[in-house]
């Protein structure tokens, strides 16, 4: 009996510590909330340059192709041949290089790779086909500079993931050669809100609520049918996609979108897997939780395993 009950007061131990920490998510993000668009922005970008405002960590900025973009420098030897792209996220609505910050300097330590963010023209002011324009133009300028398409591996969260996605459909639609693997972190797949996480984690989920993502497909998709692949990338063919992983929390309300994701590149025989971190909320990432370093490493071995080995 008494083990019981200590097995017992261990689980209600843990549940309290995953509350706790999902209270503090909630008044974290509450932080960043606003009706003024710009006031969201400006405060991301001051949040990203004191999470990583750490010495030893260097940023390059460059223009590719009329794009300002930014690259995190790895500051050991390591191979120049390759590289991440990165998309941001922030629902095509906001953030930027600087807010990226928080993933970008993660993977660029763990993979060993130079990370490249660019900042997209965002919503409302500049709804779809804008940022799938400019992610093609840093691609195309990725390419003038002599980047093999097997050398670049994407990566987004949130958007950045929709976006990462939409750039492949794209590339695939004008048969073109494809990025050698594909690093997906909470995609937003569906703008259709079709998946049972919608109303299963509503009570969960301390990042993201249905009327959010509502507002920011309003702004990015606006009177289009968003059951067009270049939006919802989870209803496009993913036949001849390179290696792909990813990442989810367990809380989030966009679970399904990256459970559906996964299960129709597995039947299109994509060479794909899934991560599913307990407990861990949308693009727990960027916080600087063990938890969020212990992914970006299987973000990495994953990479190993498959292009780097």
């Amino acid at each position: 009996m008494a083990g019981k009950e200590g097995i017992l007061s261990k689980i209600l131990a843990k549940n309290d510590t995953n509350q706790g920490l999902m209270n503090i998510v909630r008044a974290v993000h509450g932080l960043l909330e606003s009706d003024d668009i710009e006031k969201v922005r400006s405060a991301q970008e001051n949040m990203g340059s004191l999470l990583t405002a750490r010495k030893n960590r260097r940023f390059r900025e460059e223009e590719l192709n009329g794009i300002h973009g930014e690259w995190t420098l790895v500051d050991r030897p390591h191979e120049k041949k390759r590289i991440v792209l990165f998309c941001h996220g922030g629902g095509y609505s906001t953030g930027s290089c600087i807010y990226a910050r928080s993933v970008t300097t993660k993977l660029a330590e763990a993979v060993a790779l130079d990370v490249l963010s660019f900042d997209y023209r965002l919503a409302p002011e500049f709804p779809y086909p804008a940022a799938c324009e400019d992610a093609m133009k840093v691609w195309n300028s990725l390419m003038l500079r002599g980047y093999g398409a097997d050398q670049i591996i994407v990566a987004g969260d949130s958007a950045g993931g929709n976006l990462a996605l939409s750039l492949l459909l794209k590339l695939k639609s004008e048969q073109r050669m494809l990025p050698g693997a594909l690093i997906l972190m909470s995609p937003w797949t569906d703008m259709t809100a079709s998946g049972k996480s919608y109303e299963q984690k509503a009570d969960l989920d301390p990042v993201l609520d249905a009327d959010y993502m509502e507002r920011m497909t309003v702004n990015y998709a606006q009177e289009r049918d968003r059951n067009d692949p270049f939006l919802s990338p989870l209803f496009g063919d993913f036949t001849g996609f390179p290696p792909t992983y990813i990442q989810v929390g367990s809380n989030e309300i966009l679970f399904s979108d990256s459970a559906m994701l996964f299960e129709k590149m597995q039947k299109a025989g994509v060479r794909s897997k899934i991560d599913i971190y307990e407990g861990m909320w949308h693009v727990f990432q960027m916080t600087s939780f063990k938890t969020a370093y212990e992914a970006v490493d299987d973000a990495a071995q994953f990479l190993y395993d498959t292009i780097l080995k």
